[in-house]
């Protein structure tokens, strides 16, 4: 079975063909950029062939997946001879609010939930609603399957996703926590567990899925117990260009200073502050570690922040779930970025977890456990593969 992964941004689409019935192939994958704009982008990257790249007008999400649907048939650049070939197609949604607790066949009626929770996340339903219906109009056969980001948080008590705010807020508009990156903690989970040789069901794991988009998940016996995430991506860690965690007395102060409107001001919580906005514009943890090295204050502050923030969370849901049993690393600094790694676990001995120094710095962009040899607590690198989930979840769907 061929099943395509859309994941359609509000200006952007990547895409992977997976062949399921041959391991889990990628036969194709790809990205469109500035959908909407004067002139778009658009890279193509088939197996065994030459990657292709053209900047081409794509004026909506329509277009943009009749873009990729041709390449993928294109005699030259495609991989499969016919677009009968494709036999489902799995969407990334990022919100599915309290209605969706795992992944679904799409209907008429899903899609009225999804546009249903447009409140919640303005910026992403949207566009993956754009995709879903662009694909049956293009597709109509094919059958369509709807993972969201938010689906493995379902699984949260009480106490960790409400918020101390009057109740009627969340009996009537549904705020409280629901956390995100919910794909890759649940891949990575219990393939860390498999790889440390122990049982997802008895097990206490704290995930740090670490990017420009970055939380922490604790999860107890394969289950998500608390996250750092919150209503929206932007509570929780410090990010590329999101704040994390802050008093909110702040905002209203910088607001009331700047007379900044409510539009500006979730502009500046989501795109100004965060790594870029410690370091004046350097969100990159590579170009931050070495301006540490350098000696340039700014970097070292946002590297030394960073760390120290990703090192409380794993304390405090160290102490959520009465213990920990595995620390593991993921996403594109987490799998990549050893020397944050290092400063991260660093101090953690008291927990038990005891890093392996050369296994750490061997480890970078691989799967391995890279704690010592005697530690209590195992730390690992872990690769997260979300396009993958979602292909998991379609075939198991709609086979």
């Amino acid at each position: 079975m061929k099943i395509l992964v859309l994941n359609c941004g509000s200006s952007s689409i990547k895409y992977q063909l997976i062949d399921m019935d041959n391991n889990a192939c990628v036969m194709a994958k790809g990205l469109l950029e500035r959908i909407g704009l004067e002139m778009g982008e658009f890279t193509h990257k088939p197996a065994g062939k030459e990657k292709y790249y053209t900047k081409t007008p794509i004026p909506d999400h329509k277009c943009g997946i009749k873009l990729v649907l041709d390449a993928l048939i294109d005699p030259k650049m495609g991989v499969i001879s016919s677009l009968e070939e494709i036999n489902a197609c799995g969407h990334r949604v990022a919100h599915g609010g309290e209605i969706f607790k795992q992944s679904v066949l799409i209907d008429q009626k899903v899609k009225e939930q999804i546009r249903e929770l447009f409140a919640l996340a303005p910026l992403h339903n949207p566009a993956n609603l754009q995709g879903i219906e662009a694909m049956e109009a293009i597709l109509p056969g094919v059958l369509q399957v709807a993972v969201f980001d938010t689906s493995f948080h379902q699984t949260m008590p009480e106490e960790a996703y409400l918020y101390a705010i009057p109740y009627e807020y969340y009996q009537s508009d549904k705020i409280r926590r629901y956390g995100f990156h919910g794909t890759s903690h649940r891949f990575v989970a219990p393939k860390a567990a498999q790889m440390a040789g122990m049982d997802i069901n008895n097990s206490k794991i704290i995930s740090c899925h670490l990017g420009s988009g970055a939380s922490i998940c604790a999860v107890k016996n394969g289950k998500s117990v608390d996250t750092s995430m919150g209503f929206t991506p932007v509570e929780g860690l410090i990010m590329g260009s999101r704040c994390g965690d802050l008093d909110l007395g702040v905002l209203l102060y910088i607001a009331e200073k700047e007379n900044m409107s409510i539009k500006e001001m979730n502009n500046f919580i989501n795109k100004k502050c965060g790594l870029n906005g410690i370091t004046g514009g350097v969100v990159d943890m590579r170009d931050i570690m070495a301006g540490k090295r350098e000696g340039k204050q700014r970097e070292t502050y946002a590297f030394d922040m960073f760390a120290y923030r990703v090192k409380k969370y794993i304390g405090a849901y160290a102490a959520a779930m009465g213990g920990v049993d595995i620390i593991l690393f993921t996403g594109g600094i987490g799998e990549n970025a050893w020397w944050q790694r290092q400063e991260i676990c660093r101090g953690l001995e008291f927990l038990g977890a005891e890093i392996d120094t050369e296994q750490n710095e061997a480890m970078a962009g691989k799967d391995g456990i890279i704690s010592k040899t005697g530690s209590r607590v195992k730390i690992l690198s872990v690769t997260t593969d979300e396009e993958l989930v979602i292909a998991q979840d379609t075939y198991s769907i709609v086979k």
